[in-house]
């Protein structure tokens, strides 16, 4: 379980980008609160930051031409089996979302994928991935 680098998004193979959609769900629903050492700094944060970044994930894919289901788009949604539940906004433009998603963060998330075979050079412009 990961969230990925807000830098990497745009670059995320299909698997990887459908994948952070299930996370982001999982993660928003029962699976709040539940210690996984990898993301337990997302339970450190409001909820609604989640949100926001899930936000991200859908937005790139929609730009791809898949349909995530549209509840989704409701912050107070928290899955089928979850009664929807209204969180606090956070105002804030930060970008990324998540302190913790700094220039170390991205660096560890790079070497993830490459582990997997994926390289990505986040300097490509046109949004492909150097293999």
């Amino acid at each position: 379980m990961r969230l990925w680098h807000e830098a990497l998004i745009p670059h995320l193979p299909r698997a990887q980008l459908l994948g952070q959609h299930r996370e982001c769900a999982a993660l928003r629903g029962a699976g709040w609160g539940r210690p996984h050492a990898t993301v337990n700094y997302v339970f450190r944060h409001p909820r609604y930051l989640l949100y926001r970044y899930h936000l991200l994930i859908m937005q790139e894919m929609q730009k791809r031409g898949y349909r995530p289901n549209a509840q989704w788009l409701a912050s107070e949604y928290r899955g089928k089996s979850l009664p929807a539940e209204q969180m606090e906004t956070v105002e804030t433009q930060s970008s990324p979302v998540y302190p913790e998603h700094d220039d170390a963060y991205l660096a560890e998330c790079l070497q993830n994928l490459k582990n997997k075979g994926i390289e990505i050079d986040i300097n490509h412009t046109d949004g492909t991935q150097a293999v």
